[in-house]
């Protein structure tokens, strides 16, 4: 049986940027509640919080670029959905600069202590640790890249003072904010984490040791301090000043778990400037985050394998274009695993993205049925200095946050922004939470004598499916976006593309439709959508199928011949803004 989409994009309808608060469509199959496309002419910012969102373009109102809309959307971020990202954790950065029409990419994810080892997550009877195990406390905190990659794009891109694009966070911090819905739902998951940790016991928990309540007023003037610090000095008292000391001291003094971080790898960070890796897809120019992110490379061979379908004409409809999406997935990350890492301490083939590569990759989905599991294996990709490498075990847990900005001058910010797990570590210092993404290195270094390539270095950034992208089409931008959700950003990014470029919908019906998510040989269904209605006929392609919560977090920007569309994912409760 197909599962028909047509209803959910009937449902959606356009409407004007001011009137994007206060419209709501009708339920559609997602199980949420339906968004409008939000429509603007010289400026947009699509981010996970209104608060967020209304920050940005406040600031772009007053005469700032992306890259000053950027710091104070993730200062208010920061504050207002801290179990997703902060200044505490790292991201990712594909910009397109409107003066030269060229896209480049900032690289601010953390990095491993000097003094780590690859054993860093192994017991002493040498099996890796649990999950959980490793993330709470200071083991699993990297240096964390945010602030310095908000200061090197300002100075390279801003227009607005620094201390400006500050302002909004600050003032918020001191006067407080409603706790949303979903905070207060984090807060309460996670409660036999939070409130084992005295910091984040005393700020998310109230006085009886419950979560706080949707709607009650949260005040960080810690935070609003740890700011203020930043907007007078810059990045520097953050990376060698008192704000590095307390968390050096946050992470090492754990009474349970102690982490490695010094004041000298603080002192050491460095933002990288890197290529973007752009792969085509039909008539356009896709580009994302290149290593130590997969998500570029991975989206780029999903879409160079199934280029070679004619998925336009099969449809959404039609469990035949979900059987060459999922495989094609599967097999880009049997390659991801193999291969991918941090490119500044492992050799990566140079032929990940080469078409002959890709096509002849492509001639494995040419099949009736699911490719079995001896067949979604890695492939041979050209080197130019071969290395062998095994997969290893490493976790990626979806809570992250994705924010697109568009400026007056056309300037384009696409950022992907994380603390990893949900609070991250759950260790909190001056006033904000501290990352865990040293657990998205792989726990087991190595297998039979060989390297596994995500593996645990002094000063190397961990693996991330991050995928923050900008489309462009004759050299010109089309569509921004991104999303979090652990590894399944990967595909969450991919299909919606495909549902924008080959199904032509528009970017709220692309971020509206149902997840269908193949990584490594399950079939993963949004439950509560129409994708689960696919069940019976991925069954009989071949595919064991699981039915299960898939909460992307999808937000983005469409350049069209009338101006900026911005949509949201019904999922969460993010919103686009403009004028």
């Amino acid at each position: 049986m197909a599962f028909a989409l047509a209803a959910i994009f009937s449902a959606i309808g356009p409407l004007k940027a001011q009137q994007a608060t206060d419209a709501i469509a009708p339920e559609i199959a997602t199980g949420a509640q339906a968004k409008p496309v939000v429509r603007a002419q010289n400026r947009m910012v699509v981010a996970a919080h209104p608060l967020a969102a209304e920050a940005g373009l406040e600031i772009m109102r007053e005469g700032g670029s992306a890259a000053d809309a950027l710091i104070a959307v993730q200062t208010v971020l920061g504050l207002v959905e801290p179990q997703s990202s902060g200044i505490g954790g790292g991201a990712f950065l594909v910009w397109y600069d409107a003066a030269s029409g060229e896209v480049t990419t900032f690289d601010g994810r953390e990095t491993a202590p000097a003094a780590s080892t690859p054993e860093l997550f192994l017991e002493e009877n040498g099996k890796p640790l649990s999950f959980f195990d490793a993330v709470v406390g200071g083991r699993s905190v990297g240096t964390p890249g945010v602030v310095a990659l908000m200061e090197m794009v300002h100075q390279r891109y801003g227009k607005l003072p620094w201390a400006q694009s500050f302002e909004p966070a600050v003032k918020l911090a001191g006067e407080g904010f409603a706790v949303s819905p979903r905070l207060h739902a984090s807060i309460a998951e996670d409660k036999g984490r939070l409130d084992k940790e005295k910091a984040a016991r005393d700020y998310f928990l109230d006085a009886s040791g419950e979560p706080l309540a949707a709607g009650a007023i949260l005040r960080n003037p810690e935070y609003a301090e740890t700011l203020r610090l930043i907007a007078k000095s810059g990045a520097d008292v953050f990376y060698r000043g008192p704000i590095a000391e307390k968390i050096v001291e946050a992470v090492r003094r754990h009474a349970v778990n102690p982490g490695l971080l010094t004041l000298e790898d603080m002192a050491a960070y460095e933002v990288k400037e890197r290529p973007a890796a752009c792969a085509p897809y039909r008539d356009h120019s896709v580009c994302g985050m290149g290593p130590p992110s997969s998500g570029g490379l991975t989206v780029g061979q999903i879409l160079g394998m199934i280029s070679h379908f004619d998925l336009a004409a099969l449809g959404p409809d039609d469990p035949e274009s979900w059987r060459i999406i999922g495989d094609g997935t599967r097999l880009a990350f049997a390659d991801r695993g193999k291969y991918m890492a941090d490119s500044d301490f492992v050799t990566m083939p140079k032929g990940l993205l080469d078409p002959a590569y890709l096509k002849q990759r492509s001639e494995l989905l040419r099949r009736p049925t699911a490719l079995a599991e001896d067949e979604a294996q890695a492939g041979e990709p050209p080197w130019d200095k071969a290395e062998l490498r095994l997969d290893g075990i490493s976790f990626e847990i979806p809570s992250t946050s994705h924010f697109v900005i568009v400026d007056d001058d056309g300037n384009i910010a696409s950022m992907t922004t994380s603390v990893e797990n949900a609070f991250g570590s759950r260790q909190m210092a001056a006033g904000f939470l501290l990352n865990n993404q040293l657990t998205d290195f792989s726990f087991l270094p190595e297998e039979g004598g060989e390297a596994v390539a995500n593996r645990v270095e002094p000063g190397k950034r961990p693996r991330s499916s991050m995928s923050p992208t900008i489309v462009l089409k004759d050299g010109k931008p089309v569509y921004a976006l991104g999303s979090p959700g652990g590894s399944n950003i990967i595909p969450y990014v991919t299909n919606a593309l495909i549902a924008l470029i080959d199904w032509k919908m528009n970017i709220q019906s692309a971020f509206a439709l149902p997840h269908l998510s193949n990584r490594f040989g399950e079939y993963q269904l949004e439950a509560g959508t129409a994708a689960a209605d696919l069940a019976e006929d991925l069954q009989a392609l071949g595919y064991a199928v699981s039915v299960d919560d898939l909460n992307s977090g999808l937000h983005g920007v469409a350049f069209t011949t009338d101006g900026l569309e911005g949509g949201a994912d019904p999922r969460r409760e993010g919103i686009a803004v403009g004028d």
